[in-house]
């Protein structure tokens, strides 16, 4: 047999095979434990970072090494985002189906980039398109694009904006750059999120070009304070204040920007995916008539990591952003991926947004973004019951909880991480310091919820009892 031959005939090894049940072994006691781990690892377990410090090995050693090592020591040193305890950051978990969707998805390692290096992702790709536009009541023939996250989805978003944008005046932002560009205005919320100022800034807007709109008690944009629009414009409107959830009023001004022909972004990375209950679609009134969205997977819809999706309302503005020329690509008249976003190779981030998609069907995500919506007003209840102060309207999944002093807040918040029952991030709510709690979890239950109040409780009563002292 030559060795063109032999390569055909290689099959997986006993060694391969051996070491694929040790990483799935650890995987699944992994999330047997996951109820019972503390959110934050604890100070023992940190101490065993020091097993991974080293120098560059100067000789291999066994696969099977490695493997133990990240499960018996480094599962240990998690942060356990996919737990029902977990409230800091909009961290969603991740359904069982995604995660085994991603398993096989890895193990196949498909290049998403052109329809000739897997028709698989090309297809599932499509599929999530028409979907996602579906499920969330976007114009049809809207484009979308997968992306790793929210925030290279509205890099990706504002610079189709952008260069749509200069093209009407004339500009052609692909043959002629920047320098010498007309001006654009650009319109944002006080409290937009801080990846919006990353993205203009990566797409040449500085701060001092940006118009910042003041917002009212519950952080959405006052539109009585908005200078009005013109067709050199980009306005980004918030589904779901990063503190409270609340929606800016999209509908009213997507209405003003149609007069004039200003460009709409909505920045939806967990709210967007509002519009697919029939419960809380009225905070997203009037998306339709935005251009462009972004939003993330992970966070509402309980995707693994690196799922970010940008929507484009104009296709062809979107792939003229993204364009991309060689000789050697291959494009097809099937969905060539690479069209839709910042990267050529990239993982197939959509076999895993599929199955979810395909699993839950319409009811199904419905049913996820109601659970979570309950159980953050199940949560803010509770703490409104034992004298906390509720900051906001907990109109989706984010609360705003505080104390009844700024320094006995802070150190209810010490006191929360410390516990080993919850984590919760904190914040700034309006000058004030404030509990930032971020419901995103399938996992989390009316019964977690109970454990999480009573360390909410205990935490706060040290904080009296050391402040009297």
């Amino acid at each position: 047999m030559n060795k063109q031959s032999q390569l055909l005939e290689m099959k997986i090894t006993e060694n391969e095979a051996a070491l694929l049940k040790c990483a799935t072994s650890y995987a699944v006691e992994y999330l047997e434990q996951l109820s019972e781990m503390p959110p934050f690892p604890s100070e023992e377990s940190l101490e065993k970072c020091s097993l991974f410090e080293e120098l560059l090995p100067e000789h291999s050693c066994e696969a099977s090494q490695v493997i133990n090592l990240l499960g018996e020591h480094g599962s240990k040193m998690t942060v356990a985002h996919t737990g029902g305890r977990y409230f800091g950051f909009v961290c969603g978990g991740v359904l069982p189906v995604a995660l085994s969707a991603r398993w096989i998805a890895d193990t196949w390692d498909q290049n998403n980039a052109l329809y000739a290096m897997s028709p698989i992702a090309s297809v599932l790709e499509n599929l999530c398109e028409r979907w996602l536009v579906e499920l969330l009541h976007l114009p049809n023939h809207t484009a979308a694009g997968m992306v790793g996250g929210s925030s290279v989805a509205i890099i990706t978003a504002l610079t189709a904006a952008r260069n749509a944008i200069l093209l009407k005046t004339g500009w052609d932002v692909h043959l002629r750059g920047l320098f010498g560009a007309p001006r654009l205005r650009v319109i944002i919320g006080e409290q937009a999120h801080s990846s919006v100022l990353k993205a203009l800034s990566m797409i040449g807007i500085g701060v001092d070009m940006i118009e910042r709109v003041p917002v009212d008690e519950q952080g959405r944009m006052r539109l009585e304070c908005m200078r009005l629009p013109d067709a050199n414009t980009l306005i980004v409107v918030q589904a779901g204040n990063v503190n409270s959830g609340s929606f800016d009023p999209i509908d009213e001004i997507c209405q003003i920007a149609e007069k004039v022909g200003a460009w709409v972004h909505v920045d939806g990375a967990f709210g967007l995916w509002a519009a697919a209950s029939r419960r809380t679609k009225y905070l997203c009134k009037g998306i339709e008539r935005a251009n462009s969205w972004s939003t993330d997977a992970h966070k509402t819809l309980n995707a693994p990591y690196d799922s970010g999706i940008v929507f484009c309302k104009d296709r062809d503005q979107l792939v003229r952003a993204m364009q991309a020329s060689g000789a050697y690509i291959e494009y097809s008249s099937a969905r060539d991926n690479m069209l839709y976003t910042p990267e050529m190779s990239r993982r197939a981030r959509s076999i895993e947004l599929w199955a979810i998609l395909k699993t839950l069907g319409r009811e199904g995500v419905e049913a996820l973004v109601d659970q979570l919506c309950h159980m953050a007003t199940y949560f803010s209840e509770r703490l409104s019951d034992v004298g906390f102060i509720i900051g906001n309207e907990v109109v989706f999944n984010q609360i705003i909880v505080q104390c009844e002093s700024q320094a006995t807040t802070i150190a209810t918040l010490e006191g929360i991480k410390k516990s080993g029952v919850c984590w919760c991030g904190g914040t700034t709510w309006f000058g004030k310091p404030a509990i930032r709690v971020s419901v995103s979890s399938w996992r989390t239950d009316e019964e977690a919820i109970d454990l999480c109040v009573d360390a909410f409780i205990s935490a706060r009563e040290c904080a009296r009892r050391n402040s009297s002292k």
